[in-house]
């Protein structure tokens, strides 16, 4: 009994150190990937473009509301971009917010909190307008080193890219790849019930006689 539990266990390190031998060593790589997890992941990045006002006492003169709002159509903003105000300590102004978000609501935007750093501090005076914009991209895709038959049982290199790149592409609000959007709870019943009492009490599209037509022919 001892040898067999001796031999058994001989044969269980083999396989333990068998299966040791196949992992990578260092860096996991798309080339040394045994998982089903892909390496190539969406990576987000953000831009910030950065526009200063001219303010008198507690609004925003129409003449500089005409210049945000041509700044807000050349750089095409819209869905998914955060608009912003930073505006000198000491100065806040709500009736030039009231101003600027005016201006963003024209294109479906709200003002919203917490402007980022941006370069040089804003003057009295002037307040800055501050438009950030999120990308999404998967780099290193394509990837196309994998050797094909003689590779080893693995994932491929270009595993993932087509799904991850497609997903970053089409997200309309890339900083959801990060955070997600938080779910109030409120509604969601009430519209998934609508769109099955929808379905139950449409009537068919076959349950109507098909429709009847009459053609005349008259002779010359």
């Amino acid at each position: 009994m001892s040898r067999f539990i001796t031999l058994a266990a001989v044969s269980v390190l083999g396989l333990a150190a068998g299966g040791c031998a196949t992992q990578s060593r260092g860096d996991l790589t798309p080339a040394t990937n045994y998982g089903l997890y892909s390496l190539h992941q969406p990576v987000v990045e953000h831009t910030n473009f950065v526009f200063d006002l001219t303010t008198s006492g507690d609004r925003v003169p129409d003449t500089e509301l005409e210049r945000l709002s041509a700044w807000f159509g050349s750089i095409d903003i819209g869905y998914g971009d955060r608009v912003t105000i930073d505006e000198p300590r000491g100065y806040e102004s709500a009736g030039a917010r009231r101003d600027v978000a005016r201006i963003a609501g024209r294109f479906g935007l709200l003002l919203a909190d917490g402007a980022p750093v941006t370069e040089r501090s804003v003057q009295p005076g002037t307040i800055r307008v501050v438009a950030s914009r999120s990308s999404a991209h998967v780099p290193g895709c394509p990837e196309w080193s994998d050797p094909g038959i003689d590779s080893p049982v693995r994932t491929g290199t270009n595993y993932g890219c087509s799904l991850n790149s497609n997903l970053a592409a089409m997200i309309a609000n890339p900083d959801d790849l990060v955070r997600g959007q938080d779910g109030s709870g409120q509604g969601s019943a009430a519209t998934a019930g609508r769109a099955v009492r929808v379905y139950r009490d449409r009537p068919p599209t076959g349950a109507q006689p098909l429709p009847t037509t009459t053609t005349s022919r008259t002779g010359q």
